[in-house]
């Protein structure tokens, strides 16, 4: 155990010189990977941020459930505690819309006046709004419990507008893939910035290598170096990414909190939690020692 130890300790501090003996060409490189990190980083900062916000809208996810029209007085009730009581973990309100109330607020808009004063009686039947409880997949949801409800007594129409919903849901989707990719094209970045950056390495270590293969250097001992090599420049890179993003949201929140204080409104861009970011880390760390293994193997075959 204690010889696993030294040969790992080993190979830390030769990977540390190495990138001392080089500043400039190590710097060079971190910061290539690091502004590459920082992309993704940002558009997950958005997203984070945005998601909320979008919960929030105005527009509230909201089903309206139609009595029938000679439907008795305390049928619109019934449902509204039938629903509540049934659906309590879909819902977030319900309440109950009278006929002469709808009829008085038709009445209050201009645009109806004329139109509802030709009317001998009141059309409108009693209706409930149901509001849905945030979570994922709400135009399903809806459309799920629209079809239970409209088979309901006294239940004339079940009436969602989940357009509104799905074109969130698209946006949000998008949003995700979109940073997927941009996540797949920065992968290959840091792929390629570390496959190169060891094959130089390597190259010009042949002499080195090759003398301590005849005094019998196992290829574990020839290569540890080079993997520590990428996968501390991957997460260093990605500590540097994490700077990186942090400055950027500065001047981004101070041109947004005039915008949104306009609006009423308090925003906000926020990186992820510390447990994504760490993953992000390490991954960028697994990313690095993989790309550089693969590396090492093409370049040392001498």
């Amino acid at each position: 155990m204690n010889a696993w130890l030294r040969q790992h300790r080993y190979a830390l501090m030769v990977t540390v010189r190495r990138l001392i003996k080089q500043p400039f060409s190590s710097l060079a490189n971190l910061l290539v990977m690091a502004l590459a990190l920082a992309l993704p980083l940002l558009g997950s900062a958005i997203l984070v941020s945005v998601q909320p916000v979008a919960r929030q809208m105005s527009v509230t996810p909201e089903v309206t459930v139609f009595m029938r029209v000679d439907a008795p007085a305390g049928a619109a009730a019934g449902v509204a505690k039938r629903i509540q009581s049934e659906h309590q973990d879909d819902i977030r309100a319900v309440r109950v819309v009278g006929r002469d109330d709808a009829l008085a607020s038709l009445r209050a808009n201009p645009a109806w006046q004329q139109a509802l004063a030709v009317l001998p009686g009141n059309p409108l039947p009693d209706a409930v709004v149901v509001t849905l409880a945030d979570g994922e997949d709400l135009s399903g949801r809806a459309d799920r419990l629209a079809k239970i409800w409209k088979q309901w007594d006294q239940v004339d129409l079940v009436q969602l507008d989940s357009a509104w919903v799905q074109r969130l849901e698209a946006i949000l989707r998008f949003a995700r893939i979109g940073l997927g990719f941009l996540a797949a094209c920065v992968a290959v970045v840091v792929l390629a910035t570390v496959f190169n950056t060891v094959r130089m390495q390597a190259l010009s270590q042949r002499e080195e290598i090759a003398v301590a293969r005849l005094v019998g250097a196992t290829e574990s001992f020839v290569r540890r170096p080079f993997l520590y090599l990428g996968g501390l420049s991957g997460a260093l890179a990605s500590l540097l990414a994490i700077g990186v993003a942090a400055l950027a949201l500065s001047p981004l929140n101070n041109a947004l909190l005039g915008l949104a204080r306009s609006y009423g409104a308090e925003f906000a861009l926020r990186l992820p939690g510390t447990p994504m970011l760490a993953g992000a880390v390490l991954a960028a760390a697994v990313l690095g020692a993989l790309s550089a293994r693969w590396s090492v193997t093409r370049s040392t075959r001498f």
